[in-house]
């Protein structure tokens, strides 16, 4: 079955079914043309797939290990050998990122399926040593049983990947709940999974509200989500108030510092990169500069000659720099530059709206100048493109103010000395810290952010143990009597006098 995405629809492997709560439109936040119709899940539909998402796992839990894995080897064999443009596009039309980022993010998805496949296949429990003569004692996982995936429009299909593929390998079936604004290009991928076995992946558009049900549903037994702090909140409320695990990423204001030693050029074209990749809206994004004082002009005279290199313009086309994703989005960053601007900032390049991009969503990068922490823009999470420099004397003034913060997902260091690297590596309060090399991530390694930004990780290990649950098993393979069950024998006692009894 092709998917058509005119027509509201969800996926339940291995094909398509037509949804029949109300459609609405989406649309280009470049072009303002409609891409094609969403719709909600009803309450009915998702149970319906709940039921048969259920009904597979069943079945996927008992393969071995070995069977497992090949199956996931086969899914990142098909995601190697598909054309991706038609998602990538999709995408780019749905929320305006930039094509060749939208085409990158699939092709990185491939590798993670078989990362998980190997390490569930090699990671299975724990042989301990015992505590009596004659017992084996070890744990072992388990699947929950069906994990549900609350993406971010941002990163939509890796990030989906990320958590689904360690959900699989655990052994449980999975039901993704796409962002609103990117559910045609995450259907588009969903295909891939139909070589799985039959209903074990489901996609189910829609809303809060969808959100909502899929979490209380007894029917769904673990729960991933990406998005921002407040809607992190209300997930883990909901999940812990269902007794349910939760791994919750949500996001941050991240911190990136300037050292006196680091190179600058290198130091402004990576700061490019980590303010502006993906016009602000990365949940790593560097939102907080702090640039010591000795250097500050000249790195924002570097900063600022790279950054007006960026081109502007439709994700289709040749630009770095995309729209925000909708208005509201739009309206928020704003309304912090004019906060900031009042408060005492200044504006060195951008803090407008591009004047020949009037239509769609269109922001340019801006860099503000003498920013402190009684500007709201250095208070909250503004997921746009803004770099917001404040001026500090020595690293450890800037240590201390990036850390002054309620979030705590990643930090970023530019230095050449090797003591201010390792410092911060210790003293920076984030899940995540790079040293001149920002927003890179390692399928081996835990994702995920301290503090306000989140709960869980994932990737890594500990993104595998998040969807599987521990069972501690004892077996005696001769059985006996022990000498400490009951009736306890009489010298064990004492009598009323607190002496022991003969």
């Amino acid at each position: 079955m092709t998917f058509d995405p005119a027509t509201p629809t969800f996926f339940l492997a291995p094909g398509y079914r037509p949804l029949s709560g109300m459609s609405s439109p989406v649309i280009d936040p470049a072009t303002m043309d409609e891409v094609g119709r969403i719709a909600e899940t009803t309450e009915e539909e998702a149970v319906t797939v709940l039921r048969a998402v259920n009904a597979a796992q069943a079945g996927w839990k008992r393969l071995d290990a070995k069977s497992r894995a090949r199956a996931l080897h086969d899914l990142a064999n098909r995601i190697e050998a598909a054309d991706h443009r038609p998602a990538a596009i999709l995408m780019s039309r749905e929320m305006g990122k930039p094509y060749p980022e939208a085409i990158g993010e699939i092709a990185n998805c491939a590798p993670i399926f078989r990362y998980y496949a190997e390490m569930a296949r090699d990671e299975a429990g724990k042989v301990a040593g015992t505590t009596q003569e004659g017992s084996f004692q070890y744990a072992r996982y388990e699947p929950y049983g069906v994990s549900v995936h609350i993406m971010p429009f941002n990163f939509p299909i890796l990030l989906m990947c990320w958590t689904v593929a360690a959900s699989l390998a655990a052994g449980n079936g999975c039901v993704v709940k796409p962002a609103p604004a990117t559910t045609l290009s995450t259907l588009e991928f969903m295909k891939h999974f139909s070589g799985l076995p039959a209903d074990l992946v489901a996609c189910l558009p829609g809303g809060a509200d969808v959100a909502a049900g899929l979490i209380a549903s007894p029917m769904t037994h673990a729960v991933a989500f990406t998005g921002s702090v407040a809607a992190g909140r209300a997930v883990g409320s909901a999940a812990a108030a269902a007794m349910k695990p939760a791994v919750i990423e949500a996001g941050g204001s991240d911190p990136l510092i300037v050292c006196e030693s680091a190179p600058l050029d290198v130091a402004a074209a990576g700061a490019v990169t980590a303010a502006f990749h993906l016009s602000g809206q990365v949940c790593t994004s560097a939102e907080r500069f702090y640039v010591v004082d000795a250097i500050h002009d000249a790195f924002i005279a570097a900063f600022a000659r790279h950054t007006r290199k960026l081109r502007i313009g439709n994700g289709l086309e040749r630009s770095e720099i995309g729209p925000l994703v909708s208005e509201a989005a739009r309206a928020k960053v704003i309304r912090l530059v004019d906060d900031a601007r009042a408060r005492g900032a200044t504006v060195v390049t951008g803090g407008r709206i591009p004047p020949d991009l009037l239509k769609g969503w269109f922001y340019e990068p801006t860099i503000l100048t003498g920013c402190s922490e009684d500007m709201e823009i250095l208070q909250t999470e503004c997921f746009g493109p803004v770099a917001s420099v404040v001026r500090v004397r020595d690293f450890d003034e800037a240590i201390e103010r990036a850390n002054a913060s309620p979030f705590g997902l990643g930090a970023s260091v530019f230095t050449t000395r090797l003591d201010e690297a390792m410092e911060a590596a210790d003293r920076l309060e984030a899940g995540m810290v790079w040293v001149n090399n920002p927003l890179i991530d390692n399928d081996a390694l835990p994702f995920g952010g301290w503090k306000a930004s989140g709960l869980g990780r994932e990737l890594g290990r500990q993104g595998l143990d998040a969807f599987r649950r521990s069972k501690m098993v004892i077996m005696d393979h001769r059985p006996q009597v022990q000498d400490w069950w009951y009736p306890y024998p009489e010298d064990w006692f004492l009598d009323a006098g607190g002496r022991k009894t003969e």
